[in-house]
Order: C-alpha cells, then structure tokens, then sequence
C-alpha cells in the first residue's frame, strides 16, 4: 500500500520550475500545474461577473503568485495576452481546461450528507470547472432516501454499482475521519482513481489511487507565514 497526498491549495507557488505540455507534449510538472489549477477558479468566476480581460497583476492579487510567474507559466503555452491591454478571460479559460484536461464532464461521487456534504452538492464549486455530482452517500438511515438537489440519497453499500454505472472517475469524502479508511479502501476496490479527502484521515491507497487533502487549517498556516514574514 502506498500513501499519496496533496494538501489543500497552499505551498511555494512562486518558485520558478517551467513544465512544458503544448497538448500532448511533456508532462506537466506538479508547481505548474498547481498554478494553473489555481489561476483557472479566478479566471472563472471573472467570466461569470462579465469582465472579458483581466492582467498578470489582478491573478496575482488574487492567487497570491508573482506576477512575472504568471506570465512565465502563460506564455509557455503561447500568446493570450497583449501588453497593455491582458489576457482575454473567455480565451484562457478554455485553453487552460485544455492543458489541465478537464474540457470534458467528469462524473463525481459524494460521500456524507451532512452539512458539509450538502454544501458541496448543491454548490457550482466542482460544476463549474466540468465535474458533476451524481451521487450522493451516506450510512445514516435518517438521511438515505432524503433528497439533496435533484439526488436521492443513496446507502454507502450501493457504491460499487453506482461507481460502474455512472463511470464515477473521483469520489469526495465529506465523512468523520474515523469513517474515512473504510470508504477509501472500499472505493479503491470498485474502480475509483482519484479521492477528494475533506477528512484529516491520512489514508492508505493503491499507489494507482491519488488522494487528495482539502485543509483550512494548512491554508490558513500558509497564508499566515506570509502575513508575519
């Protein structure tokens, strides 16, 4: 068994590794992709407030990378931007998807009804960038059977069928930690390659399984070392 795990969105996103793809070339590397998954929320939600371009500056006001690395990691992938004027948000929304892969719809299981479950099912978080909930999980008699959305709540034991009928490719754990490993292997088992963990359980996995940790605490930390220093 192998362990893999990325921690919430923090970490040093201004050193200077390049990563070259060009759609089919070099894989890749993990600070730029980082970046770029982190530059495409932004780039979206300028879309949907209407503003048709936006510069290095303001996604470095906002994703707190260096400007200069903006345009660094932007302009290894071609010209979206003219100086002066910058990158047009509609062109470098859809080319980013391209590079990071995610044009397409990616099928996505929830596990946990709880508030936090519930938050994330009914919110634009993962809508917007391609993926659907279409699944909705949990143990508890109380909730099963209960609607969240459009989705009925389904009982933990269906997972395996719903992961093959749905072509579910990620699973999202909004579950009590101690309840966290049982899922992980079991989700493991049905076919499920990505894992979106909100837990602080530090799971065991397949090594071809990649979990994924979402921490405020963490992002806090980073965010705060940056405020004192």
């Amino acid at each position: 068994m192998s362990y893999t795990d990325t921690v919430g969105q923090g970490g040093p996103l201004d050193t200077d590794e390049s990563g070259v793809d060009k759609l089919g070339g070099e894989k890749l590397s993990l600070g730029v992709a980082a970046r770029l998954s982190r530059y495409l929320p932004v780039l979206t939600q300028a879309h949907k407030m209407g503003k048709e371009t936006i510069s290095s500056q303001e996604l470095a006001d906002y994703t707190h990378v260096n400007s200069t690395q903006i345009r660094r990691d932007l302009s290894g992938f071609g010209k979206f931007g003219k100086r002066g004027v910058g990158y047009n948000v509609d062109s470098l929304v859809s080319q980013i998807r391209k590079i990071l892969r995610t044009s397409g719809q990616h099928n996505i299981a929830l596990f946990g009804a709880g508030h936090l479950g519930t938050a994330i099912a009914t919110s634009d978080i993962f809508a917007d960038h391609g993926f659907r909930v279409v699944a909705v999980f949990d143990v508890d008699d109380d909730k099963v059977g209960t609607t969240i959305g459009p989705l009925t709540v389904r009982h933990n034991g269906e997972l395996r069928g719903v992961v093959e009928e749905e072509d579910i490719v990620v699973a999202v754990l909004a579950v009590p930690s101690a309840d966290a490993q049982l899922l992980a292997n079991d989700l493991a088992d049905a076919g499920v390659k990505i894992i979106f963990n909100y837990s602080d359980a530090l799971l065991q996995v397949p090594p071809e399984v990649t979990v994924h940790t979402s921490s405020p605490a963490v992002d806090l930390l980073y965010a705060l070392y940056f405020y004192l220093t």
